[in-house]
């Protein structure tokens, strides 16, 4: 068995030319241009800048933290939610709160209303194409209650002419 020898490094290039050669070139006078604008082209520019930066991306920014803020009411439409309403209140207080209350009506809109459900029999609501049940005309309701007081006043001339009869025996 041979004796184990380790192998022999070889010695590292010489990197002291390339070095110096770095040094060198970053040491070179170079013009620098801080633009690739000159005179009033430079100062129409900053002012055109000035305006984009001061008015049109603020106003961009307040238009897409709207936009994104109506998100969960739009979901909630689109979803026949039934409580589309609140959800809409709860959007319209986030963007007040600084979007706050953005996450709980996000979770809202894609909730399933299990409770309204088991209430209503139903846990989808068509939103805009009739009016609710409880907002009846008044025309409606008042017809009703003429009904319900003709069928009372029945009621009780039935009730009055069958006790007659009985007081009579008496």
């Amino acid at each position: 068995m041979k004796p184990h020898r380790p192998k022999r490094k070889r010695p590292a290039p010489c990197r002291g030319p390339a070095i110096a050669l770095l040094i060198l070139l970053a040491l070179r006078p170079e013009l620098a241009h801080a633009s690739i604008f000159q005179g009033e082209a430079l100062d129409k520019a900053a002012d055109i800048l000035t305006w984009v930066v001061l008015v049109v991306a603020p106003l961009i920014g307040i238009a897409v933290f709207w936009i994104v803020h109506i998100l969960p009411e739009k979901i909630a439409e689109k979803r026949q939610h039934p409580q589309a309403g609140a959800i809409k209140c709860l959007c319209l207080l986030s963007l007040v709160f600084g979007g706050l209350l953005w996450p709980l009506a996000w979770l809202w809109a894609f909730s399933k209303p299990v409770l309204y459900k088991l209430a209503y029999g139903t846990d989808k609501v068509a939103h805009g194409t009739e009016a609710p049940p409880a907002a009846a005309p008044d025309k409606d309701a008042e017809g009703e209650l003429h009904q319900l007081r003709r069928r009372v006043a029945e009621l009780e001339t039935k009730l009055a002419a069958s006790a007659a009869p009985k007081q009579g025996k008496d």
